[in-house]
């Protein structure tokens, strides 16, 4: 289904911009670039990333700024950041999605209608409920 864009959220970003994601998600992402379709990351994603950095969970080998612009400049879109989606962001029927960065991000994929990509649980839960569509990596 490459006609719709996909949303990475943080994990799957991050395993991206290492080389790190398995197929069939790699296959998903580069045959929904092939087809001329966006793959996105949101903002949210370069706060995220910076969080993680600063609580020592994860370190990278450049400043959190220059991994995320490194990331568009390889060809991945920056989606769009609105009051509009944070304000949905904190309407979401979700009680299960607690981390502010993943509401975001469902809210993000919810109002655009991208697809999207993540291995975490709460969220592809989000979207098996009917609330999103939804790729796991």
């Amino acid at each position: 289904m490459t006609d719709r864009p996909i949303l990475l959220d943080t994990c799957a970003a991050l395993w991206l911009a290492a080389g790190e994601m398995k197929s069939p998600a790699l296959d998903e992402v580069r045959s929904t670039l092939s087809a001329g379709t966006s793959v996105l990351v949101s903002p949210i994603t370069a706060w995220e990333v910076g969080m993680l950095v600063s609580k020592r969970r994860i370190a990278l080998a450049m400043p959190v700024l220059t991994w995320f612009e490194a990331l568009v400049e390889a060809g991945i879109d920056r989606a769009e950041l609105s009051p509009a989606v944070l304000v949905a962001a904190t309407e979401l029927n979700a009680p299960g999605l607690r981390d502010p960065a993943d509401r975001v991000i469902a809210a993000t994929a919810r109002a655009f209608h991208y697809r999207l990509m993540t291995r975490d649980r709460p969220l592809l839960d989000f979207a098996a409920a009917g609330h999103a569509s939804a790729i796991a990596c």
